[in-house]
């Protein structure tokens, strides 16, 4: 029984960078729903000609319905600008308990390792 020779990668595929994320502001989202809703086009049309995903228009739409305009929010944290200081201070000290915790734990396992 033969085996196919693995086909070798060119270097050039190997050093590609991920695709990046497209962001879509406010006014083309409400524009690509208010054509939806026109209903000139099929979704399907509509979608190939403004190049996005069909269920994305679905879900700008219905997004649209239930929040209105404003309920296109950025997702993720914010800025550290916008960001309030009892936020950043909380966080602080999450991060600083757990490492106490990993260090208080890391001292027993060396007293025991002395004996």
């Amino acid at each position: 029984m033969k085996s196919k020779p693995p086909t070798p990668q060119s270097k050039e595929a190997s050093k590609e960078k991920p695709q990046e994320r497209t962001v879509f502001t406010n006014e083309f989202k409400m524009a690509a729903v208010a054509r939806l809703k026109e209903g000139k086009q099929t979704a399907t049309l509509l979608a190939a000609e403004l190049n996005v995903r069909r269920n994305l228009l679905y879900k700008w739409a219905q997004t649209l319905e239930q929040n209105g305009p404003e309920g296109f929010k950025p997702r993720g944290r914010r800025p550290a600008v916008e960001e309030s200081e009892i936020v950043r201070l909380r966080r602080d000290l999450a991060r600083a308990q757990e490492e106490l915790e990993i260090l208080k734990k890391f001292d027993a396992y060396l007293k025991r390792q002395k004996r």
